[in-house]
């Protein structure tokens, strides 16, 4: 029977690509998402001791009404003038298999503990282990009887603390049964380090969701320590249901959080949120905001070499972005506006012209010309290929294309198209020596990323 689900998961994605579902809000402009894939969601289908509450200073706050501060960062429209330019035309990539036949795999990260497992996510609810290259027997969590499936749903994200090896902590995204969004925390048992406890569960947060797609699903740990969480913007088409410039939801943001610092709160705001003192054109943002007008940023991630933040935020039913935030836990690096549905991409969406100002553009984007949803990547800061130091790696959940992305020294961006696989290329994941790796969701197979 899971054959059976699996193969009309499958056709339901690749039928979602089309724009006639699009324009009834049954899928992205990609492919639906994990079930759908992270579609749209990937379109398919669709991370120390305590942190303190603030580890920079705090940003001065405008007045209210008024702008928000310029963030003092590299333009996001330009390139870091880096003293080692990576060379593209040197960047060879194939795709070794490290797992077959598993569940729907959506996700592959490592918990930072020295142990070098890594840690598969299920879209169904179950997080598998690998170690030293085996599958382990048991699963280190399942919740599967928790989550709802339908269209880009499912168990979506995880992410280990710093501090993991000390405290147990580690931090899901998944939707539930009516398929609401659920941030929560869950301890390893005490008895088994490969065994989380399951009655551990203390939910953080909850956000409705008025559609089953576009709900994000990534959450990690930036470099201050803080629980970073992509949200969409509630699904459908169109931004639908007014989120993407609504600086009163949750939805179409990324969140940034302090999940260390009070034990007796889910969370608290750090101090140096952007919108915590401050206004945006006279309204009241809700303190989690770091930044606003995302339309579903299914996968992003931090440069752990720079703290650089990037972004691969679904676009509708024509284009496809990376965002790139240089710095992004530095003191007044938020409070940006990425700009859905004011654009798609580096476009206007749907009226022409318009207005611009204030929105934080993507150094890339590419079109829906046999592609449909973006899949973000990271940044290679691994050892065993030398030659893609400093490369960011993307791709498209649909076609199974993977670009390489670079600085070209003089303030602009190079691409290279590096591989095209048949496969539902769902997630990247990086482990802990910083080597990366592809999940491709209908398939049932995880990739290691090589030469």
């Amino acid at each position: 029977m899971r054959n059976i689900a699996l193969l009309i998961t499958i056709l339901f994605l690749t039928a979602s690509c089309t724009s006639a579902l699009e324009s009834v809000g049954l899928g992205s402009s990609q492919a639906p998402p994990p079930a759908e894939a992270p579609v749209d969601a990937a379109t398919a289908a669709p991370e120390a001791a305590a942190m303190p509450e603030a580890t920079a200073p705090a940003a001065q706050p405008a007045a209210d009404g008024a702008a928000l501060p310029t963030p003092t960062r590299v333009p996001a429209d330009k390139a870091p003038a880096a003293a080692a330019i990576p060379d593209l035309a040197a960047v060879t990539l194939r795709l070794e298999p490290l797992l077959e036949n598993i569940d729907q795999p959506l996700f592959v990260t490592h918990a930072g503990d020295g142990s070098g497992r890594l840690f598969v996510v299920e879209k169904t609810g179950r997080i598998q282990i690998v170690q030293d290259g085996q599958l382990l027997p048991q699963p280190f969590l399942d919740i599967s009887a928790q989550v709802s499936l339908s269209s880009e749903q499912g168990l979506l994200g995880l992410a280990f603390p710093p501090d993991y090896a000390g405290s147990g902590r580690f931090y899901i995204n998944y939707t539930n049964r009516i398929g609401d969004t659920v941030i929560a925390r869950y301890l390893v048992s005490p008895d088994d380090p490969n065994r989380a406890d399951p009655a551990s569960e203390t939910p953080l947060l909850q956000l409705d969701q008025p559609a089953p797609n576009h709900n994000g699903g990534m959450l990690a740990f930036g470099p201050d320590g803080y629980l970073w969480i992509g949200m969409g913007d509630g699904g459908a088409a169109n931004d639908r249901f007014g989120n993407g410039q609504n600086p009163q939801t949750l939805l179409a943001t990324m969140l940034r959080i302090n999940v260390n610092s009070d034990p007796d709160e889910p969370y608290t705001i750090p101090a140096d949120n952007p919108w915590v003192a401050a206004d945006w054109n006279g309204q009241d943002v809700r303190n989690e905001i770091w930044a606003i007008g995302l339309r579903n940023p299914w996968r992003w991630s931090f440069d752990r070499a720079t703290g650089d933040l990037w972004i691969g935020d679904v676009g509708q039913n024509m284009i496809e972005e990376i965002n790139w935030i240089p710095n992004a836990t530095a003191a007044g690096s938020g409070g940006l506006n990425f700009g859905w549905p004011i654009m798609e991409g580096k476009s206007c969406f749907q009226t022409e012209p318009c207005d611009q100002s204030g929105l934080t553009l993507p150094i890339a984007d590419y079109r829906h010309e046999g592609n449909c949803s973006v899949t973000g990547g990271y940044v290679y800061r691994g050892q065993a290929h030398p030659a893609w130091n400093g490369v960011y790696f993307y791709g498209d959940y649909c076609s199974g294309k993977i670009w390489a992305l670079a600085p070209d020294g003089s303030g602009g961006w190079n691409t290279a198209e590096l591989a095209r696989n048949p496969m539902a290329l769902a997630s990247f994941g990086e482990d802990e020596a910083g080597e990366l790796y592809v999940t491709d969701l209908s398939g049932g197979v995880v990739y290691r990323m090589t030469e």
